[in-house]
C-alpha cells in the first residue's frame, strides 16, 4: 500500500504514469572539459537538477574529460544516438554544416559579456539553434565559458608578436584565418592533446580563456599570457532530435526547466571560473600574464578585425550584419 501511495503521490506531483512506472531514461551527457570548470560544473547542476525535478524518471550521466568520446568524435556519436546531449564549442557546427555558427568566433565581434548575450538570449540565437534540426540535432541553449587571451613562450605584446608562431587553434576555418591574419600558422588539434604538444613544442603557444588554460595546467608549459579578449568560446547544449521529441512531455518540460536553470547557473560561473582561473594561473608564478594597454589592445582589434569581411563569404554576410544591428559594432569606427 505505501508503494502505490507513493506512486500515486508522484503521479499527482506532476509526472506522467508512463514516466513514474518505467525504468529511468538515461542521458549520457558527454564532453571534452575538466569537472572544475564553467561547462564541466554546468553540466553536472543539469544532472542535479534534471534528477530532482523528473523525480528519478531520468538518469544524467556525465562524462567529462573526453572520458567517452573525444572533439572528433562526439557529434557523429549524438547523431547515432550513442549518446544523448553534448555541449560542444561553437566552432564544433562550422565542419557539421551549420557555417553561421562560426561567427561568433569572429574574433572582437563581442565587446563583452552584455553585447554577446544580446545575440545568444535573443532572436539571433533561436535563429542559429533551429539551423541544426535539419541535421537531427536539437539546441537547447547556449552555454558560456569566456573571452579568450593568447599564450606563447614569448612576450605577447603586439600583434607582430605572434608572427611565425605555430598556434593552436580548434578545428574552424574563421581561426584560421585569424591566425594567418596575425602572421601565425594554425594547428588544428584535440583540445585532449594540447597540453603535451606545448610541452614538446609541436605548438608555441595557444589562445584559451582562463580556466581552460588553467584546469588543462597549459600555464605549466607557457611562460607568456597577454589579456587579449580577442575573442570568445562558449558552447551550444544540444540533443539528439528523436530522443528529444521522444521523450514523454511531461519529463521534456521539467528537463527544459532544468536546462534553464543550469544555463543561468553556467553563464554566471563562467565569470567567476575565469577570474578565478586567471588570479590562480597569476599566483602559480610560471606564466607572466600582460594586460595590454588601450593603444595595444586596439592595435589587436585593427589587425584581426578584417578577418570579418574575409569570412563573410564562408559565414554569411546576414548572421554578421545581425550581430553588428543587435551589439552596435561597426568595424568602421575602429
Amino acid at each position: 500500500m505505501k508503494i502505490r501511495a507513493l506512486f500515486i503521490g508522484l503521479v499527482a506531483m506532476g509526472l506522467s504514469a508512463a514516466a513514474v512506472a518505467a525504468e529511468p531514461i538515461v542521458i549520457k551527457f558527454s564532453h571534452v572539459v575538466a569537472n572544475d570548470t564553467p561547462k564541466g560544473k554546468a553540466a553536472d547542476k543539469f544532472k542535479e537538477l534534471a534528477e530532482k525535478y523528473t523525480r528519478g524518471a531520468v538518469k544524467v550521466e556525465v562524462y567529462p574529460n573526453s572520458t567517452l568520446y573525444k572533439d572528433k568524435e562526439e557529434m557523429e556519436a549524438l547523431q547515432l544516438g550513442a549518446v544523448q546531449m553534448l555541449a560542444p564549442s561553437l566552432a564544433k557546427f562550422g565542419p557539421l554544416g551549420v557555417k553561421e555558427f562560426e561567427v561568433f568566433d569572429l574574433p572582437y565581434i563581442f565587446d563583452g559579456y552584455d553585447d554577446l548575450h544580446k545575440v545568444t538570449q535573443g532572436p539571433v540565437g533561436k535563429l542559429l539553434l533551429g539551423k541544426l534540426e535539419g541535421r537531427g540535432i536539437k539546441g537547447l541553449a547556449f552555454w558560456d565559458n569566456g573571452f579568450k587571451s593568447f599564450s606563447a613562450n614569448t612576450p605577447i605584446k603586439a600583434p607582430g608578436d605572434l608572427k611565425g608562431k605555430k598556434l593552436r587553434v580548434q578545428s574552424s576555418k574563421v581561426l584560421e584565418e585569424q591566425m594567418r591574419t596575425l602572421g601565425a600558422i594554425p594547428q588544428v588539434m584535440a583540445f585532449s592533446e594540447v597540453y603535451q604538444a606545448l610541452q614538446t613544442g609541436v605548438v608555441d603557444g595557444t589562445e584559451n580563456p582562463h580556466s581552460n588554460l588553467y584546469t588543462q595546467k597549459m600555464h605549466e608549459v607557457q611562460k607568456y599570457m597577454t589579456l587579449t579578449d580577442h575573442g570568445y568560446l562558449g558552447y551550444a547544449v544540444i540533443t539528439n532530435k528523436k530522443f528529444w521529441d521522444g521523450l514523454p512531455a511531461d519529463v521534456r518540460g521539467e528537463l527544459e526547466r532544468a536546462m534553464k536553470e543550469s544555463t543561468e547557473y553556467a553563464n554566471k560561473i563562467a565569470r567567476e571560473e575565469n577570474d578565478k582561473a586567471l588570479e590562480a594561473v597569476r599566483a602559480s608564478g610560471k606564466t607572466q600574464i600582460y594586460k595590454p594597454t588601450d593603444a595595444e589592445k586596439l592595435a589587436f582589434k585593427k589587425a584581426l578585425v578584417p578577418v570579418h569581411k574575409k569570412m563573410e563569404s564562408r559565414i554569411g554576410a546576414d548572421i554578421i550584419k545581425e550581430i553588428y544591428k543587435e551589439t552596435g559594432f561597426d568595424p568602421n569606427k575602429l
